[in-house]
This record gives structure tokens, sequence and C-alpha cells, in this order.
């Protein structure tokens, strides 16, 4: 995986290129000490990976950086702080590592992220787990019982049949991150699970949410799209 280091803390920054120098499995891209210089790179690359972010940054902070991608990569926030650890995974990180950082959980870091770097290769089912924040607690939670996703503003809501729940995520970057295979994008505001589709209709579409069925527009852009990934028996 192509990595970068996001960090204005420069014994860090050392630290971190002598672990990413040891493993086979990265290759060290750029280290940053400013936001700013390390989003730029993502208009001149698309294969960056991963990025090693620290959350307290000059100009623009970590958050606000991962906001500001449309697909954000593998993110491993690395922080002096715990504080921020709950809201970290409202981000989708993968990990969180707080300083100083040890080689030992350096590497069970890059073992997790190569199995969900891995994993998002691979086509799904469904079945895959996330966890969401709720409150103060994460929720675990099966993608496939994930109804519908509907944009808020620079949030989303991800709709079951019992309960939602809100995340900050770009729609862009949702639909980047959920399978192909189980949801597909049918308006700007909304992505749905194919399998809870009831009816399609000329502008809209019924999903089966629990025992009541829900009308979800559908985009113009997005009708041929969604007619031709589902099965149509016609004469």
């Amino acid at each position: 995986m192509n990595c970068i280091i996001v960090d204005d803390d420069q014994i860090t920054c050392k630290i971190l290129e002598g672990y990413v120098a040891k493993s086979s499995s990265l290759t060290l891209v750029g280290t940053f000490s400013d936001s700013i210089a390390a989003r730029n790179i993502f208009t001149e690359r698309k294969d960056i990976d991963l990025v090693f972010l620290d959350i307290m940054m000059p100009e623009m902070d970590g958050f606000d950086f991962i906001t500001s991608l449309d697909y954000p990569p593998n993110i491993i926030i690395v922080s002096s702080a715990e504080k921020y650890a709950v809201k970290a995974f409202d981000f989708n990180v993968v990990d969180y590592l707080l300083k100083p950082i040890t080689y030992g959980r350096f590497c069970k870091a890059i073992d997790k992220t190569i199995r969900y770097f891995s994993r998002k290769e691979i086509a799904s089912t469904g079945d895959e787990e996330i966890f969401i924040k709720k409150g103060s607690s994460l929720v675990k939670l099966k993608l496939r019982d994930i109804v519908f996703i509907e944009a808020l503003e620079n949030y989303v809501t991800l709709n079951t049949s019992d309960d939602r729940f809100t995340i900050h995520f770009t729609m862009k970057a949702i639909e980047h991150q959920m399978p192909s295979g189980v949801f597909i994008r049918v308006h700007r505001s909304f992505i749905i699970n194919k399998s809870m589709i009831q009816a399609i209709k000329e502008n809209s579409l019924d999903l089966i949410v629990g025992n009541n069925v829900k009308s979800i527009p559908v985009g113009k852009s997005f009708r041929d799209g969604l007619l031709n990934d589902i099965n149509v028996m016609a004469r």
C-alpha cells in the first residue's frame, strides 16, 4: 500500500518513517507537516491507500482533512490525545494509535489495515459488520441490515428496519465504501439496498422497511444504471 504521513511533530514523523521502512507491505510516498500540503497530493495522485494522520494540525485539523476528501483512503489516526478516539471512528478510521507509538502496536495496526484493505477488493455479500457510534457507545451493524442511506448536509443517515444512525460522511465517500453488489445509488441523496426493492416506478421505487413500504426518489441520471444492475425479465 502506498502511504503518507501527516503530522507536525517531527519526532513522530521520524519514528513512523522508520517503521514504514521496515514493512514490506508499505511504500512511503511522502511526509507532510500540514494538512493543506498533504491534501494537494490527492489532486496529483490517485494511488494513496493509507494515511497516518494526526488530529491537531495547523490550518486544517485531521477531521476536516478527512471530510475534505471525496474518497478518503484507509486512515490510521496518530494522536497524543485519547479523547478523540470515539469521534474518530465516526469517520470510519481503521485504527487509532496513541503516541508514543511502539513498533508492536504499529504492526498490529498495519495487519488490521491489510485485512480491511483486502476485504474492500473482494465482492461483498453484505455479511460484513461495522461499528456505528450511537450516543457514547459503538453499536455493531451488519451491512445487509441497512435498508437505505440518505444524505443530510455533511452527514449521512444509515437507516435499518427499526433504527437510524447518523455519521459524519459525504455521499461520495459512503458510496465508495459500500459494496456495489449490495448497494446502489439511485439519487444524489439516496443509496439503497437492492435486496429491499419491492417495486420500481417511473421516478421512484418502493423499499421494504420492516412492515412498511417507503418511497425513494430515483434521479434521471441514475435510472439507467439501476435498471442495468438488476435482473429484468422481458419478452
